[in-house]
């Protein structure tokens, strides 16, 4: 008998134990997923910014701004962007 109450105990410590793992994981992994390395399964580099902060408002105000700018102005943009980017590709395409 004492042995089935010790036995009942330990397997509902561990069972507590371990659904206190689950939410402290849920927590931490939405914030630690930007500090694991591309190479290693993280964001990658052209992510845009998680909701919430400063730098996604800035995003969907320039995302914004350009899906209201018409079709040849958005070109040009872009044009203009690649070749600020990939000025030596650029040069060696022309």
């Amino acid at each position: 008998m004492m042995m089935q109450i010790r036995s009942l105990l330990l397997l509902l410590a561990i069972t507590a134990g371990l659904s206190g793992c689950g939410t402290v994981n849920e927590k931490l992994s939405a914030g630690m997923g930007d500090y694991v390395p591309q190479w290693a399964g993280g964001l990658p580099a052209d992510a845009p910014p998680r909701p919430g902060t400063p730098q996604y408002d800035a995003y969907m105000k320039e995302r914004e701004r350009k899906r209201l700018l018409p079709a040849t102005d958005r070109e040009k943009e872009e044009q203009a962007q690649k070749g600020a980017t990939g000025s030596t590709s650029a040069g060696a395409v022309r």
